[in-house]
């Protein structure tokens, strides 16, 4: 059995090894463009903003411990293309330009995604970055630590938007976040939520949404960006557009994909050709609650179907139940966090719904550190189960939201939230904490 894979990232390398547990003789070939193996992405806001300095510290498992276990790394090289008919690859070696032919048994697509640039980003500059690649990583880390480097301009309030602002904040410097939409997150959080964090945000930043960039002025180094609105002086411009599924090589091998790119799959990890499988960030996801095959690039869902997949690969049945699309981030002081369905999805959806938003404390006020928090509850309206919710506030949220996943997965009510038995002591919560006092108004 050969079983090759595209792609040593998260869902790549878990397929990887998990495989070759599964079935100690089969031949694994992992096939990369980059020298990167088993990187962990979600770091690099906070590698760039000095919380950390050692690069090395977001990668899993070097090429090295893989290729002790008997999985054969391929680095530098690039997939140009797949024969689905033949079971063959053709790969490009980046540092010969040397092509190859290479065959296959099974194959897992992993390529992940790649970062969005802008129609206006129309030319390369010495100090306009995106931050995807462990490569722009240091690169713009060692650009940021410049202390002339004042004025930074972040174009993009999404995850990766607004965990660099507080890289950037963390190194002292002053940032302008510049946002198209009306809010930020706005896929992933409803209004009330979000206008929270603007409302954090606002307190350490320049904040201006509902602006396109219209140019950067500049040759090699851009000294300002001119939006629809304003000007604004930039020593650094980091641009957080969004990602983007890396398929393109796959467009004429009739593989079933969204619009967007990203590679249809079921439950077992399998695409619409035989022997062909694909997980991560290049692939869809099921969605629990919309019963749909949604694009959700987390690397939690990336390492699990990846691990799936690699039982798969060698034989097996395993399925992927599905997703909640749970996520969470921390934007300065606040941490959000949301699961399920948003009210904006339930309504898309056709589903008889109502919300519950209610602000609480986290803790009794005796015990020092009472914050405020905020939730949102959203529940079928004959039914009352939990179909999705959102919350936020400096502490404690996070975890609260992880309960209402299970909550969610478990099919419970707005009634059953209300009297679950959560932990309660002074420095934790309250008697009726407020995923309680959520349920109990939700009825």
């Amino acid at each position: 059995m050969k079983i090759v894979i595209i792609g040593a990232q998260a869902a790549g390398m878990s397929a990887a090894a998990k495989a070759k547990r599964m079935m100690k003789e089969a031949e694994i070939h992992v096939y990369d463009a980059t020298d990167i193996v088993s990187f962990g992405a979600c770091g690099l806001p906070y590698f760039v903003g000095g919380f950390f300095q050692e690069k090395e510290k977001m990668i899993a498992r070097t090429a090295e411990q893989f290729q002790k276990s008997g999985i054969v790394i391929h680095q530098h090289q690039l997939v140009e293309t797949v024969d689905v008919k033949q079971k063959q690859l053709t790969v490009k070696d980046l540092l010969t330009e040397k092509k190859d032919i290479v065959d296959y048994d099974r194959l897992l697509i992993a390529t992940g995604a790649s970062a969005v640039r802008p129609t206006w980003l129309c030319a390369d500059y010495q100090n306009v970055h995106m931050l995807k690649t462990m490569s722009d990583g240091v690169k713009l880390k060692e650009q940021i630590t410049d202390p002339d480097k004042k004025n930074i301009v972040i174009v993009g309030a999404g995850y990766i938007g607004l965990e660099t602002v507080e890289a950037m904040k963390n190194l002292g410097k002053n940032v302008t976040l510049l946002q198209r939409s009306e809010h930020v997150l706005s896929k992933t959080f409803d209004v009330e939520i979000a206008e929270k964090l603007e409302e954090e945000l606002r307190q350490h930043i320049d904040y201006r949404t509902g602006e396109t960039i219209v140019s950067l002025v500049g040759d090699e180094v851009v000294s300002e960006v001119v939006t629809n609105k304003g000007r604004y002086a930039a020593d650094v411009v980091i641009v957080a557009a969004g990602i983007r599924p890396n398929t393109e090589f796959l467009q004429n091998t009739g593989i079933k994909m969204l619009e967007n790119g990203a590679v249809v799959i079921n439950e077992y990890g399998e695409t619409s050709i035989p022997d062909i499988y694909a997980a991560g960030d290049c692939a869809t996801v099921y969605h629990l609650l919309s019963q749909t095959h949604k694009y959700i690039p987390l690397a939690t869902t990336a390492n699990k179907i990846g691990r799936i997949v690699g039982e798969n690969l060698t034989g097996a049945k395993t399925s992927f139940e599905g997703t909640l699309g749970s996520a969470c981030l921390k934007v300065m002081n606040l941490e959000a966090a949301r699961t399920g369905l948003t009210e904006k999805e339930a309504k898309e959806l056709g589903i008889l719904y109502q919300t519950t938003f209610i602000s609480d404390k986290n803790q009794t006020h005796y015990y020092p550190g009472q914050v405020d928090l905020w939730l949102k509850l959203i529940y079928h309206a004959d039914t009352k189960k939990l179909l999705g919710a959102q919350m936020v506030g400096k502490k404690q949220v996070v975890h609260r939201v992880d309960a209402l996943a299970v909550a969610i997965y478990a099919g419970l009510t707005t009634e059953q939230l209300g009297m679950l038995d959560f932990c309660y002591a002074p420095p934790f919560a309250r008697a009726w904490d407020i995923l309680n006092v959520a349920g109990n108004a939700s009825k």
